[in-house]
């Protein structure tokens, strides 16, 4: 049987930030035949234009995140909020990889959102944002892969959530679950 990959994409840039700690963790837990890779890169792409969406012509960094969400079984997205909303950095990588539209490497993706702040709120106005931005961009939403993180400044201070057996066993269900949606053993919404 071959393996199942899933792909991270983490909203924050920061290379110690927590929401990149985890996806690390989410990693961790996956099991065996599963892979979870965070991508790199996202730094990298320039806001989406179709001015520079051009076949033939697509930014070498665009056209690098479109290939790697295409060579995915299902996608992890960890956002953080920023001023009530997701971060710029994810929304331009689904705006991306939303394109062509209707046919664009995230459609039809199985897709789950982690959300995590330093608020008691839990990113929750970003995992709303995020799950509306992924549905309209055609991804396979698996609401019962998604986990949120309240007061992660207080919560992971002192240590990486993969040293925290409630976050660990919480990101196990969700990487366990978005594999079964992408196996078609899950009903998603």
């Amino acid at each position: 049987m071959s393996n199942t990959r899933i792909l991270a994409l983490v909203g924050s840039l920061r290379a110690a930030s927590v929401n990149r700690q985890l996806a690390e963790a989410a990693a961790q837990t996956a099991p065996e035949g599963v892979e979870v890779t965070l991508y790199e890169g996202l730094a990298d792409i320039p806001f989406y234009n179709e001015d520079i969406d051009v076949p033939g012509s697509v930014p070498a960094a665009a056209q690098a995140l479109r290939d790697a969400v295409a060579d995915a079984d299902g996608l992890l997205l960890v956002t953080p909020e920023y001023n009530g909303t997701l971060s710029a950095v994810l929304k331009n990588a689904i705006d991306w990889t939303s394109r062509p539209y209707g046919s664009g490497a995230i459609t039809g993706k199985p897709t789950a959102v982690v959300s995590a702040s330093i608020s008691p709120n839990a990113a929750q106005w970003a995992h709303g944002d995020a799950v509306k931005a992924l549905g309209v961009a055609g991804a396979k939403v698996v609401e019962s892969a998604h986990l949120h993180f309240g007061v992660i400044g207080e919560r992971f201070a002192s240590s990486h959530p993969r040293d925290d057996a409630e976050a660990l066993t919480g990101l196990a269900s969700s990487v366990r679950e978005l594999v079964e949606a992408t196996r078609g053993e899950l009903v998603s919404v």
